[in-house]
């Protein structure tokens, strides 16, 4: 039980219940949005069809509907979001962590290097693979 209540009550399970209430009014916003403004205007484009941009395959039956409008307004919905989250969150959050670092007086960031488990492991990869064809290995 005290191992349970050092985690909730670490920084990043508070930080991670913000973002999922935050994510979800962020969702029902952007389907609002899509709903009720983007999806009109896609359903212009299936003419006078009383369903939009769909067809049916079976007359009668509704469970047979194929809704393009609506695969389209979905489509939208994940770029709209993927947008707004890159410009409001990942892009200041990063010129924020550079502009910190020179601040600092830090280096800038590089990319981590790969570790020596790794390298050990492509070369026997490669190693293999060299054995299988027929060919010597590249150092």
């Amino acid at each position: 039980m005290k191992g349970f209540k050092s985690f909730v009550m670490q920084g990043n399970v508070i930080d991670l219940a913000v973002g999922v209430v935050i994510g979800g009014a962020f969702t029902a916003l952007i389907g609002a949005f899509v709903d009720n403004l983007i999806q009109p205007v896609i359903n212009v484009f299936g003419g006078d069809n009383p369903v939009g941009l769909a067809f049916t395959i079976v007359k009668g039956n509704d469970a047979t509907i194929v809704n393009i409008g609506a695969v389209l307004s979905a489509i939208i919905a994940f770029l709209i979001t993927a947008a707004v989250v890159y410009f409001v969150f990942v892009l200041p959050i990063s010129s924020a962590r550079t502009l910190d670092r020179k601040r600092r007086g830090l280096p800038a960031e590089e990319e981590t290097a790969v570790s020596e488990d790794i390298i050990l492991l492509t070369e026997i990869r490669d190693a293999l693979t060299a054995q299988r064809d027929g060919s010597s290995p590249q150092p």
